[in-house]
């Protein structure tokens, strides 16, 4: 890959170093111009958002919760608003219970929405990931909203995703 095939889009406000074929920005996601800025940087319809976004720890649990649960929802919402019909969402966020809203408006958007637990995570970490899988494209959300079967789409497992012998890739595979 080159800079001249560009195929990600990385944004932080903190400075990285260069990648061949990712166009980074040093901008903070929350900026009214950020959004805009990706998609050019992209050039089309991306195939996949990740947000690893944490707000800076407070020692606080409930205000660093409520923080970084925001620039998931931020994140979500980019996701749909950018992602094309089969995409994905990859995003971290923190255990601690104000997450419904957010789980909704995934299992809405998506057909399938996973709770993972890396395994480099501590046990005792309430940092976790959530996986959207499969964009059902704009406008499904308000096609679904009264759609009762919905509750079908979350997989409430907490899944820990590990280069263990024992870990059974090919299952994970079968739910795609």
């Amino acid at each position: 890959m080159t800079d001249e095939d560009i195929r990600v889009a990385a944004i932080d406000f903190l400075e990285m170093a260069p990648l061949p074929g990712v166009k980074i920005l040093q901008l903070d996601f929350l900026d009214p111009e950020a959004p805009r800025l990706l998609m050019e940087a992209i050039g089309g319809t991306p195939d996949l958002v990740i947000s690893d976004m944490a707000a800076p720890t407070t020692g606080h649990q409930k205000t660093d919760h409520l923080r970084t649960m925001h620039l998931c929802e931020v994140a979500a919402h980019f996701a749909v608003e950018v992602l094309g019909p089969g995409g994905h969402f990859l995003a971290k966020t923190f255990q601690g219970g104000t997450e419904k809203d957010l789980l909704n408006m995934l299992k809405q958007n998506f057909k399938q929405v996973i709770h993972i637990k890396p395994g480099s995570s501590r046990q005792e970490s309430v940092e976790m990931f959530l996986l959207a899988k499969h964009f059902k494209g704009r406008g499904a959300a308000s096609a679904l909203a009264d759609d009762s079967e919905n509750d079908d789409d979350y997989d409430d497992r907490d899944e820990r995703y590990d280069d263990h012998p024992d870990h059974d890739h090919e299952r994970d595979a079968d739910q795609d």
